[in-house]
């Protein structure tokens, strides 16, 4: 993924561990774990790492939102998304998980058929894990034809966490 030159990023804490945000002047670009994720984008760490900018206003807006998502005082998210770093077929899988609502959970193949594209369920896990706007975007959402759930970049644990916060789940079933 390429993403736009005007990038910046900050940490905040969460529940589930602390957790890279990162925003352009268009919205919110990327939210991954900082620590257990896959598909980190090196631009967080090392010597080319997008700048610090918790004055940010996107940066603090996330922030506060997450806040509340935690303490179970916010069920939906009102931010600006910057996703144009994604292909074309990533954009649409991404924007299908946004009409997810919570508490609810759908599968691969359903989210397949609702972009139109029924037989695209790889692809459409492959997009998924690639969600670079974890827990806004919400991938968690989804698991497998059987129920179980699988393939969420962060972890088993916290996607069984997510959904147990969000009331979508009694248990973990992993």
């Amino acid at each position: 993924m390429k993403f736009h030159s005007s990038t910046v990023q900050t940490r905040v804490p969460s529940p589930l561990g602390a957790i890279a945000i990162a925003a352009t002047d268009k919205g919110l670009a990327g939210l991954w774990f900082a620590e257990g994720q896959r598909y980190l984008p090196a631009w967080l760490t090392g010597p080319a790492a997008w700048p610090q900018a918790t004055d940010h206003p996107v940066l603090r807006l996330v922030g506060q939102q997450l806040g509340e998502y935690f303490a179970g005082q916010r069920t939906r998210f009102d931010l600006p998304l910057d996703l144009g770093h994604g292909t074309a077929f990533q954009q649409q899988v991404w924007q299908a998980l946004l009409a997810i609502p919570q508490g609810s959970v759908i599968s691969y193949g359903e989210v397949s058929r609702r972009i139109g594209n029924p037989t695209a369920v790889r692809a459409v896990g492959g997009a998924i894990g690639r969600n670079p706007v974890s827990i806004i975007v919400p991938c968690h959402r989804v698991r497998g034809s059987n129920g179980t759930l699988t393939g969420y970049a962060g972890g088993l644990e916290r996607k069984a966490a997510l959904l147990r916060l969000e009331g979508a789940m009694a248990e973990a079933l992993l």
